[in-house]
């Protein structure tokens, strides 16, 4: 695995840019570190979802102007903020380009890579730890600490809130997505699959094995090896900060639905 860079959105997140706290928690560390949980046997890695769903977000009856998408940062820090406290924002968000980055991760997370330059989240302070010697690598323990306080960001998280703050600046949100290339097709879809995705991933509480065949450690287990880039984030993290970040995700996404309309019951 590449650099890494940490995580969630839902944010998983999931957001507005909070989303990003989730899904990004996990994925940073100095060096590319992806690793493999030891779990008895694995389906083969699901192929990636494609956008298909086409449900509606409700729209409030009168939606206030917004911002243009280039200077939409400052709105949205104000509004985390107002969620959550300014100084916790400015600990773990870049406060720049915040929608366009959050769109690339939420895109990006089913993939098998996640370029490092789209993530808004403050990388985690440390190295990557890992325990043993050659061909019995495994993820230390103590790494899961590297990330405690990103876990407990998520978990201070109003998923109500948040997605009242997605539903608010959803036009943005859309906009960034079809200016990236996906003109016609609705990036609420994409969020919801990303969730999945994420909601997904294998987690067990036997060691991380890894190997190291070159510069970067790599999990052990192909069928791990081969996930995408948001679950190999959660299953590195440790299973139990990776539940919290499950139940978090899992509150965003009910959050969301309630928000919805399906598209067919509206034409």
């Amino acid at each position: 695995m590449k650099k890494n860079v940490l995580m969630v959105l839902s944010a998983v997140v999931i957001l507005a840019a909070g989303v990003a706290v989730y899904l990004y928690l996990h994925q940073q560390s100095p060096k590319p570190q992806p690793a493999v949980v030891e779990i008895p046997v694995l389906p083969a890695a699901p192929a990636e979802p494609g956008p298909v769903l086409q449900q509606v977000l409700e729209e409030p009856p009168e939606r206030e102007a917004l911002p243009s998408l280039a200077e939409s940062d400052q709105v949205i820090l104000d509004a985390l903020a107002g969620m959550l406290g300014s100084e916790r924002v400015m600990k773990f968000f870049y406060g720049t380009r915040l929608i366009h980055k959050f769109v690339a991760v939420v895109d990006n997370l089913p993939r098998k890579k996640l370029p490092v330059v789209v993530v808004p989240v403050r990388r985690a302070a440390g190295a990557f730890l890992v325990e043993g010697s050659q061909d019995a690598w495994i993820i230390s323990p103590q790494n899961a600490a590297r990330y405690s306080g990103y876990v407990a960001f998520a978990e201070a998280v109003n998923a109500g809130k948040l997605a009242d703050i997605y539903v608010r600046f959803y036009p943005l949100f859309q906009q960034a997505y079809e200016e990236m290339g996906y003109p016609g097709k609705y990036f609420n879809d994409r969020l919801l699959m990303a969730i999945d995705d994420l909601l997904s991933a294998p987690l067990s509480s036997k060691p991380v094995r890894l190997v190291r065949p070159g510069v970067f450690y790599l999990y052990a287990d192909p069928n791990l090896e081969a996930r995408s880039s948001g679950q190999k984030i959660l299953m590195r993290i440790g299973a139990a900060d990776a539940v919290k970040i499950k139940k978090k995700l899992d509150e965003i996404k009910k959050q969301i639905q309630r928000r919805m309309r399906d598209k067919k019951a509206a034409d």
